[in-house]
């Protein structure tokens, strides 16, 4: 997520097909300033606004739903835990549909019943309500990330190929970020329903937008569905130990940023700070720290190897959480942007290293970080609340610090089974570290 909160990972292949010949020509893909190149760009990018404003749609509004309905922050929680827990189960079965029905097919389908979706979740009458409509909203919006960078990967020229991705990315922390601020300030004049209301317009115009504008697919070649072939993959991939590590890590981050950013608006709307409904809404500028620091990454790898990298992320993430704890609205802003770069550079790092560490099956491997970063935000989002109700804020900073403890030991853990192969290994191997190079 960019890697921006956005949980987009590179899909781009096939569980059965890995070569390079089983792509098309280079001369019969989109290429920048080719046709259907900007209508391709500007669909993609609606459809990851669409998806995002609508995945964290309640979260800026919390304190609101709180307070009209009568329920503490961790019941209220749950109407963002519902709907990143229900993309969570849905990605990898959506993925391998993809495969069998189309990547414009499933987008186009996951958009507009979403969007539908949105337009009835104002009004929910009471929160079970408006966590079963969140639950199914996050299912369907499962179809985009599934789709998209498989779609990508058929339609678009190897070289422009990043470009691409990184349009579709902007859109997600865009969409993120203009979801939560269009909701907070709606909310603050018409209240919570109305920003809610007002996400659910704008995802309906991106879907619009996106089913006009996106291409036909002319890459596609659609493959059976085998449930016992994608269990097979599954199985592989959760039987390797680097990807579990890489599974688990995301997790972990995420854990923190869902917790912090799904309480944040009860700390600041409460005193000493009793910032508006509107001006908490738009804490979320902050996201867009996210996408430097993400872009940063690949440069912090380079330098520092991923392990190193991903000491670094922990450790400001860290520094992050400890200014929150003061008084101080200076400080708690500071907090939060370095617990926003922390984040996005460990989740970069993360997600990049699945799609190199898997052989085989990448989509499959993609999807299976997805599952576990979105799962993440659901457990961070409710235990952050739960945290906040019964210690305040110092209670959710304290599942922040244990989420990264436990990414700190998961690294380690990965760095002593390194060193360890290295010096199990005959002397002539040991001269090539390439083959444990990078391995988290």
């Amino acid at each position: 997520m960019p890697p921006a909160d956005t949980g987009a990972s590179v899909v781009v292949m096939r569980s059965g097909a890995s070569t390079a010949s089983s792509l098309p020509s280079d001369d019969t893909r989109l290429v920048p300033g080719g046709p259907g190149y900007r209508r391709m760009s500007f669909a993609l990018f609606a459809a990851g606004v669409a998806t995002f404003a609508l995945l964290y749609s309640t979260q800026a509004l919390l304190p609101a739903i709180s307070d009209d309905l009568g329920v503490t922050p961790g019941q209220a929680s749950w109407t963002v835990s519902a709907a990143t827990g229900g993309l969570a189960v849905a990605v990898v079965p959506l993925s391998a549909l993809s495969e069998r029905y189309g990547r414009r097919a499933t987008m186009t389908a996951a958009l507009c019943v979403a969007a539908l979706v949105a337009l009835l979740v104002p009004f929910a009458p009471d929160l079970g309500w408006l966590t079963a409509l969140r639950a199914v909203q996050g299912a369907a919006l499962a179809g985009v990330p599934a789709s998209a960078m498989a779609y990508l990967a058929e339609e678009v020229r190897a070289k422009a190929l990043v470009g691409a991705i990184g349009l579709f990315v902007a859109g997600n922390s865009i969409g993120g970020m203009v979801g939560r601020i269009l909701a907070g300030w709606a909310a603050q004049a018409w209240g919570w329903r109305a920003g809610l209301a007002a996400v659910g317009v704008l995802a309906v115009l991106c879907a619009l937008t996106f089913r006009l504008m996106v291409p036909k697919a002319r890459h596609f070649s659609p493959a059976p569905v085998s449930a016992r072939a994608l269990a097979r993959t599954v199985g592989t991939h959760l039987s390797d130990p680097l990807l579990r590590r890489l599974y688990l890590i995301g997790g972990l981050f995420m854990t923190v940023f869902g917790a912090v950013y799904t309480v944040i608006g009860y700390r600041l709307a409460d005193a000493p700070f009793s910032l508006p409904q509107g001006v908490v809404g738009s804490i979320f500028l902050i996201y867009l720290v996210g996408t430097v620091s993400s872009a940063a990454a690949g440069k912090l790898v380079g330098r520092m190897g991923r392990r190193g990298a991903l000491y670094l992320a922990v450790s400001t993430t860290t520094a992050g959480l400890l200014l929150t704890l003061t008084s101080s609205l200076t400080a708690v802003l500071a907090g939060l942007v370095l617990i926003t770069a922390g984040f996005f550079a460990g989740h970069a790092v993360a997600s990049s290293a699945v799609s190199r560490a898997a052989k085989t099956g990448r989509a499959q491997a993609s999807a299976l970080y997805q599952t576990a970063y979105y799962l993440g935000s659901s457990v961070g989002g409710t235990l952050g609340a739960l945290a906040f109700n019964a210690a305040g804020w110092d209670g959710t900073v304290v599942l922040g610090f244990l989420a990264m403890a436990g990414a700190v030991s998961v690294t380690l853990c990965g760095t002593r089974q390194a060193l360890a192969a290295r010096r199990a290994a005959p002397v002539a191997t040991r001269r090539v570290p390439s083959a444990v190079a990078g391995r988290v």
